[in-house]
């Protein structure tokens, strides 16, 4: 799949996500890359489909400015298990909401609980 395509996909999972939780997204960034780093899968065994980076809502302080978090979406990886387009979709959907639910705060082990 070209990145175009794929970034739009990701855009409509956004886009598709609760008012609830889009009205609380802020300083986040929203990454689409090929694969991860080395370092970065070296830290974790399996395939990575998606990782968040930077301090979780729930940690974040008013009076200090942090840079934008960051939630990657490994285009490569993603498609390597979907068997066709409409498998791809649902995909970015759970791998971006797993990462957001980082993003506010929860574990692996709460958004395993989940289903993410």
């Amino acid at each position: 799949m070209e990145r175009i395509q794929f970034t739009q996909l990701v855009d409509e999972a956004l886009a598709r996500l609760p008012k609830v939780f889009k009205d609380k997204l802020e300083n986040l960034a929203v990454i689409v890359e090929d694969y991860p780093d080395k370092e970065t899968q070296g830290s974790f065994s399996g395939i990575i489909l998606g990782l968040f980076r930077g301090v979780p809502r729930t940690e974040q302080s008013f009076s200090w400015a942090a840079p934008p978090s960051q939630i990657y979406l490994y285009q490569k990886n993603i498609e390597s298990i979907c068997r066709n387009d409409a498998e791809i979709v649902r995909q970015i959907q759970k791998t971006l909401e797993h990462e957001i639910g980082h993003y506010f705060g929860l574990s692996e082990r709460d958004l395993r609980r989940r289903g993410y």
